[in-house]
């Protein structure tokens, strides 16, 4: 059996489900597309500099330095030709990471302060993807999830786009930014939109806010997915008894898209080792390991795999196990997820553990 080295983590196939487009820019990017496009606000100016400044800011403790660092990243996505650029870098990096299947997500109203249409932005993000793909060097398939930004009033649109755009490369809607005091069923007809379409859709939740969020993203937009999820832990009690919607999310098996050193950034667990991802895990709920803002944290899917298998003492068939629960929980169709476990997943596992087929 091979061991669990960051190298092997990074040979084994990865099912990626949270990862914001708008925050995984290369920072030579930035500052090439800040040049491009007039953006004078970085506050660095060579890569080395400017990336060690967006981790540092994220890391400081200060929401409002955090959110800064995504203004600088938006700030440089303002036209399709960039977000084109950013949306084909992403998915070369993340299958040079050994990712075989991810879900990216990114607000487009984010990018049409400029006068950008919407649908622009959608196209661009899609296409870029869809170039990426084909010009990696590891087989790798990405779809786009797209998010509306939970304090403004676009949600129907984007839903609207998610339904328009299920067929040409988005796989389903998402609802991000601030979880306090802007519910998940703030604007029904939006929801509804995504009812009568059949459409996926993952919220984020219990994150920032703890479990009246979580239940108010199931009940009020009939979440499939939680986007973090990890403030679900606040109902588990030390001897493992768990409290209503805990044991819903546990019975249901809802997929919770855990991010475990995003988390700790933005101050809701002192560190890694006090995360509850293993205590989660343990305890049977459908964990999954993600790296939500991989500039803004420093890391990459493999990188935070194997700190948490290292941290906890994973096993291979820890990480294999939270891989195939990404894959089951993915927005693909059925036939989508089988083949990509059967031709990629399962022999990519069986090469470095000797188990199953290779």
């Amino acid at each position: 059996m091979t061991p669990l080295t960051a190298d092997a983590v990074r040979r084994a196939p990865k099912v990626l489900l949270h990862d914001h487009l708008d925050g995984g820019l290369r920072p030579q990017t930035v500052l090439e597309l800040a040049d491009e496009h007039g953006y004078r606000e970085l506050p660095a100016s060579d890569a080395e500099s400017l990336g060690r400044w967006f981790r540092q800011a994220a890391d400081s403790g200060s929401l409002e330095k955090y959110l800064e660092t995504f203004a600088h990243t938006v700030g440089v996505m303002q036209r399709p030709e960039a977000i084109h650029r950013v949306a084909r870098e992403c998915a070369l990096d993340l299958a040079a990471d050994g990712v075989v299947y991810a879900e990216v997500r990114f607000a487009p109203e984010l990018s049409t302060a400029r006068g950008l249409p919407i649908e622009a932005v959608v196209e661009a993000m899609v296409d870029g993807f869809t170039a990426g793909s084909r010009d990696a060097a590891r087989p790798i398939r990405v779809g786009a999830l797209l998010c509306a930004m939970r304090q403004a009033d676009r949600w129907t649109e984007v839903a609207d786009l998610v339904v328009r755009y299920r067929d040409a490369g988005v796989v389903g809607f998402d609802l991000a930014g601030p979880e306090v005091g802007f519910p998940p069923d703030r604007l029904p007809e939006a929801i509804a939109v995504l009812d009568r379409a059949a459409a996926h859709r993952t919220i984020h939740a219990g994150e920032a806010a703890g479990i009246d969020s979580i239940r108010a993203a199931l009940d009020g937009a009939r979440a499939e997915r939680l986007g973090h999820g990890v403030r679900i832990a606040d109902e588990v009690a030390e001897d493992g008894t768990l409290g209503p919607v805990a044991q819903r999310v546990l019975d249901e098996q809802v997929p919770l898209e855990v991010a475990p050193s995003s988390n700790v950034q933005t101050g809701a667990y002192p560190s890694l080792a006090g995360h509850p991802v293993e205590r989660l895990h343990r305890l049977g709920f459908a964990v999954t390991v993600n790296t939500d803002n991989r500039l803004m944290s420093g890391v990459s899917a493999s990188s935070e795999l194997h700190e948490v298998a290292t941290t906890f003492g994973w096993t291979w068939d820890d990480v294999r196990a939270v891989t195939e629960r990404a894959l089951g929980a993915a927005f693909l169709s059925a036939a989508d997820r089988h083949r990509l476990l059967t031709d990629v997943v399962e022999p990519g596992y069986a090469s470095l553990t000797g188990k199953g087929r290779a």
